[in-house]
């Protein structure tokens, strides 16, 4: 009879775990996917590329900006209770983007609503895995659910691919529909956290940090058209200086009245959107910190490195998943495995070297890419960025979660799933706005010192793309140069310059990533040198 309750707990902590997983997994893929099949969404919702990188960072953004929110109203309602919602709202968000027949509508399905659902779903899991688990078996299966957010990674490239190749790409949102029903279901196994005692939410903190956080990527986003401190030709300007900046400006200054705000509630004894005390445990802080740097280099390298196949080499959806199955197969590896083979290693020592693995591995596609270079050229720093990725996911969740008492994981999870959405949205704003301002400026400077491109050509192109060039492939750019009646030798040297200027934008952005990665492993200091759970 023992051995058959322990056989009966076993699998009702299996399908637990199942469930929690599954929820990571799913908000994990969506960005995978949508990165891989960036070019076939943009023609089909009738959009750019500019466009579409719009509907991921606003995905991330709202996420971001939601989900310190999305913990305190599980600690309200109960976190079951807020993941059922999250699921649903999520779900509705799914079935909204499988059918946009416009950007607007995928903004609102994708962006928002999804996103939305998410902020619930994300602090949720955090707190249920800590509600469902003893404390010894915690860290695994924290471990493993981190590592369904990995398999995401490593599947949606070729999830993606190979369903927008044969079909298309709203099938997989049709998909996600049908995962969430079955996550339903199964959530009923999941043991609830029981709600607190009713406290209000903090409305004006919801406020502060949505807007102080949205002018900050927003501004970040705009950059490569307005320029970041010098306006642009043509474009906006507050007192002669660009918008960015004082988008940006302004965004930290409403965060720090945030966070002013929040001192103030707890001074009232009230309950706060945020503790601010917690940002006074080092442990804490640290694996934020690492968690914001993981999530900003990803974003940005998984928005960059996809353009370049399906873009500037004209590969398929499904070619381009299979050329990022490197990164995708090395990073489950790292994530699984490390934790498994060195249980004692020490976090700072795993980070730092995750992070010169990804470093070494940005560095050596900056040096690799050059005009006329294949796919190819992308395997080894794929294979280098993904170890580093994933010795970052096998250490940074254990060191948060172990920082803080059993009941404020929920809290936790709010901060660490705010800071990895930032960060995501962060870097791909950051790497898309470099990335046009750079292809802009060669661009431009490239017709102008081409003799075979005439001069009215080259005036043309001053006026019409002074506020930002857009990532277009060969054959659409010979079709617009077509429609406009440019001659086939000015044509073939527009196109040979616009190639050129690609390469130089790929590369600026990758270098500003790479700064990023170095940045990281300088700060590396801030995290434990022991593992989760000892002291």
């Amino acid at each position: 009879m023992a051995h058959e309750r322990s056989a009966a707990t076993a699998t009702s902590a299996g399908l637990v775990l199942l469930t929690l997983a599954s929820g990571q997994f799913l908000m994990t893929l969506d960005s995978s996917v949508m990165n891989v099949s960036i070019a076939q969404v943009a023609e089909d919702v009738g959009t750019t590329v500019t466009g579409v990188q719009t509907a991921i960072t606003l995905y991330t953004l709202v996420m971001a900006t939601l989900m310190i929110t999305g913990g305190k109203i599980g600690t309200l309602i109960g976190r079951r209770k807020a993941f059922s919602i999250g699921c649903v709202i999520y779900a509705s968000g799914s079935l909204t983007t499988a059918l946009a027949p416009s950007l607007t509508v995928l903004i609102i399905g994708w962006s928002f609503l999804e996103g939305i659902g998410a902020a619930l779903i994300m602090p949720a899991i955090v707190a249920l895995v800590a509600a469902n688990f003893p404390a010894e078996e915690r860290p695994k299966a924290y471990g493993l659910v981190a590592s369904a957010g990995a398999i995401a990674v490593a599947a949606g490239p070729l999830i993606g691919g190979a369903v927008t190749t044969f079909w298309t790409w709203r099938l997989v949102f049709v998909g996600e529909v049908v995962l969430v029903g079955a996550i339903l279901l199964l959530a009923r196994k999941v043991r609830d956290v029981e709600p607190e005692e009713s406290f209000g939410i903090d409305y004006v903190g919801v406020v502060l940090s949505a807007l102080g956080l949205g002018l900050v990527v927003y501004g970040v986003l705009r950059s490569g058209e307005w320029g970041w401190v010098r306006p642009k030709e043509g474009g906006p300007d507050i007192l002669g200086v660009s918008p960015t900046l004082a988008l940006v400006v302004a965004g930290l200054v409403v965060l720090r009245l945030f966070l002013r705000w929040e001192d103030h509630v707890t001074a009232q004894g009230r309950e706060p959107l945020v503790a601010t005390r917690m940002f006074a445990n080092p442990r804490l802080t640290g694996g934020l910190v690492m968690f914001f740097f993981q999530f900003l280099i990803q974003a940005g390298l998984f928005f960059t490195v996809p353009l370049f196949l399906s873009v500037a080499l004209g590969l398929t959806a499904l070619e381009t998943g299979v050329r990022l199955l490197p990164l995708s197969v090395t990073l489950l590896i790292a994530a699984v495995g490390i934790p498994k083979l060195w249980p004692e290693a020490s976090p700072r020592r795993v980070v730092a070297l995750g992070l010169a693995a990804l470093l070494a591995g940005i560095v050596s596609l900056i040096a690799a890419l050059e005009v006329g270079v294949g796919p190819e050229a992308v395997t080894v720093p794929l294979l280098l960025a993904g170890l580093g990725v994933g010795a970052l996911a096998s250490q940074l969740g254990a060191v948060t979660v172990s920082s803080v008492p059993d009941e404020e994981t929920g809290e936790v999870g709010g901060l660490q799933n705010t800071s990895t959405n930032l960060g995501a949205s962060l870097g791909t704003a950051l790497a898309g706005s470099v990335l046009i301002a750079a292809l802009t400026s060669s661009f431009l400077q490239g017709v102008q010192d081409n003799p075979d491109v005439p001069d009215q050509v080259v005036a043309q192109a001053e006026t019409e793309l002074a506020s930002g060039v857009p990532f277009v492939s060969n054959a659409d750019l010979q079709e617009g140069l077509d429609a406009a009646g440019v001659s086939d030798a000015a044509a073939q040297a527009v196109i040979e310059t616009n190639e050129s200027a690609r390469i130089a934008g790929l590369r600026l952005s990758l270098a500003v990533l790479a700064v990023m990665a170095a940045l990281a492993l300088f700060l590396t200091r801030l995290l434990p040198t022991q593992p989760a759970g000892r002291a």
